[in-house]
């Protein structure tokens, strides 16, 4: 484990090789990241203080920051904060990590949104929202479209509401505790888009999870049946008993997934147009289903 060093950037170096000889990934950028953290400055201000006298009193706080990542946790639960469209959110071990790939399903919904809906204000409802990056970055890009954010988990809604507030949205989104679209069946609440990114991995894939997703990340958020596909199954079983079936349906997918879910849609109503988003690795990870606007 690595000792205070006279400066911060002696410290950072220090911790970057500690944690590169145990095999933590890109283990320099989360050297950085916990320094941030640590200090309370953006990456620009850490640089220019690289050669301070590294704060004896925060000796200790370093030496528990590094020995958690050492340990294997994610770098974003040990500092209890991720970007994700230009915005920070909190997260902690109650939710799944946001990742960059869900960025592209969000704007292709705010794309379609705005297309479909000119004049009007859609109403966007999150299935499944965890630390409510979706409904919180919707709320803050589009203020004049309604939106709603569901969760099973109450520990998850309260972190969802603590994101919004800390972006001034709190009071714009709808929040609902419940099982995939049951809030909104029971409420009669009939959303324009409807948006999930639900537990997808297969469970037979645990074992070959990387560490951080398989010791600390909600088991609960992150495997989705035999196929990894019953949440899915489910939601699309549901559609019909909402008011309507929403203009736009928008889910994230696991590799491979992606033809089987449209198929489930293209099962249970009739649309105009499915086509799948592929993230920055050429993978299908999005499956858009876009119907008629009722007028």
């Amino acid at each position: 484990m690595p000792t205070a060093s006279k400066t911060i950037r002696e410290a950072y170096v220090e911790a970057s090789s500690f944690l590169g000889k145990l095999g933590v990934a890109e283990a320099a950028s989360c050297v950085e990241l916990l320094l941030q953290h640590l200090l309370g400055c953006s990456r620009t201000e850490l640089l220019f203080r690289f050669q301070e006298q590294f704060p004896a009193e925060l000796e200790g706080a370093w030496r528990q920051l590094v020995e958690r990542k050492a340990a294997g946790e994610p770098v974003q639960y040990v500092i209890g904060e991720q970007d994700f469209y230009g915005l920070t959110f909190a997260v902690s071990p109650a939710v799944l990590i946001p990742r960059p790939e869900t960025e592209l399903l969000v704007e292709a919904l705010l794309r379609e949104g705005s297309r479909l809906f000119p004049q009007g204000a859609p109403l966007l409802a999150d299935v499944g929202t965890g630390s409510g990056i979706i409904p919180v970055t919707v709320a803050h890009a589009r203020p004049d479209w309604r939106v709603a954010a569901s969760d099973i988990s109450a520990a998850a809604l309260e972190m969802a509401r603590s994101n919004a507030q800390r972006h001034g949205v709190a009071a714009r989104v709808e929040w609902l505790e419940g099982d995939l679209l049951e809030p909104y069946i029971e409420r009669r609440i009939a959303p324009d888009i409807l948006v999930s990114n639900p537990p997808y991995i297969p469970d037979g894939e645990l074992p070959a999870l990387m560490p951080e997703v398989r010791l600390f990340e909600p088991h609960t958020a992150l495997f989705g049946g035999v196929e990894g596909l019953d949440l899915y199954r489910r939601m699309i079983a549901q559609l019909p008993l909402l008011p309507r079936i929403p203009t736009v349906v928008g889910f994230e997918v696991g590799i491979g997934q992606a033809e089987a879910v449209a198929a489930m849609l293209r099962a249970a109503a009739d649309w105009e147009e499915i086509r799948f988003v592929p993230d920055l690795q050429g993978i299908d990870r999005h499956v858009i289903a876009i119907r008629p606007r009722e007028q």
